[in-house]
């Protein structure tokens, strides 16, 4: 690991970059005072397809000279710019630097539009059109690659139409999701719950809550086992959003559904992700998606 600390790597690279850059100064060179012994036609002696034959005529001037300058621009390039290893180059121009620069006049061009959203309900710029549009494609800038664009999810990420949340669904939790991300933890719960038969068990008075298929008799003998689930499902399965345990019983799998999925969840446990968009949208964005976001599980209520 030494080596990817020290500045070795950065001279490296610096040096095959002038190496290559000298290297075709000097093949240019070389060519140009090489001389080839010609036949009295002028020609180097080389004949393809029976008749084209190779002249010796020497490069344009116009062409290596503008092979010269390609070469001195491009020392003058890594003199101004990165490119020779860790050498930042003059002018200090980074990638991330002219993103935030352009993300900055974005939105600087763009706050006049969300000035006009600032201040409304979610409610009430989930009914807007113009609300409507830019949260869409807010959405499918930044939430889609997850969620699906159409917005109802993938084993493992949610649906956000179905009106079944983790953490809650008003306005406000929604906004507080995307600004601050979630975390969740499912524990790997085998050894609090017992033995293999146990956690089979278990699985199918889980399947019982939500009126899926099981095995009745292992439902009843689960349904004692199931107390150290309760701790965050509560006793009837029904989930506890503040701590962003899923509601067992209303027959939404987000990591897979059967008996099979269910043994697994609980020998292995789930961690899972949702990033918060605090760093890479601004306040009123997250209003306005979040209004989107809402409107598309209270669609009742929300026509643009």
């Amino acid at each position: 690991m030494s080596d990817f600390t020290s500045n070795f790597w950065s001279i490296f690279v610096a040096g095959i970059t002038l190496v290559g850059i000298l290297a075709c100064l000097a093949l240019l060179w070389v060519t140009a005072r090489k001389k080839v012994a010609a036949g009295s036609d002028n020609t180097t002696g080389h004949i393809w397809d029976e008749d084209l034959r190779e002249m010796n005529n020497p490069l344009p001037q116009w062409w290596m000279w503008l092979f010269v300058l390609t070469i001195v621009f491009s020392l003058l390039y890594l003199v101004a710019f990165p490119g020779l290893g860790a050498y930042p180059g003059q002018l200090g121009w980074t990638s991330a630097g002219d993103y935030k620069e352009e993300v900055a006049d974005a939105n600087q061009e763009l706050a006049p539009l969300y000035a006009h959203f600032s201040g409304k309900p979610a409610q009430e710029l989930a009914g807007n059109a113009q609300a409507y549009a830019v949260g869409e494609h807010l959405f499918m800038n930044n939430c889609a690659q997850c969620h699906g664009s159409d917005a109802r999810g993938f084993k493992g990420f949610p649906n956000l139409t179905d009106g079944d949340w983790l953490h809650g669904g008003t306005p406000q939790k929604i906004v507080e999701t995307l600004t601050q991300g979630r975390s969740g933890n499912m524990p790997a719960m085998a050894a609090a719950v017992g033995s293999p038969e146990d956690v089979k068990n278990v699985a199918n008075y889980v399947l019982s809550l939500s009126g899926a298929p099981h095995d009745s008799l292992r439902a009843q003998l689960g349904k004692s086992k199931f107390g150290v689930c309760a701790a965050c499902h509560g006793v009837g399965g029904k989930g506890n959003q503040a701590l962003g345990a899923p509601n067992l019983s209303d027959d939404i799998w987000l990591h897979g559904f059967g008996e099979q999925a269910i043994i697994n969840m609980v020998n292995n446990g789930k961690v899972s992700v949702m990033p918060g968009q605090a760093g890479k949208l601004s306040d009123a964005q997250i209003h306005v998606l979040a209004a989107y976001v809402w409107g598309l599980s209270n669609k009742a209520v929300a026509k643009p």
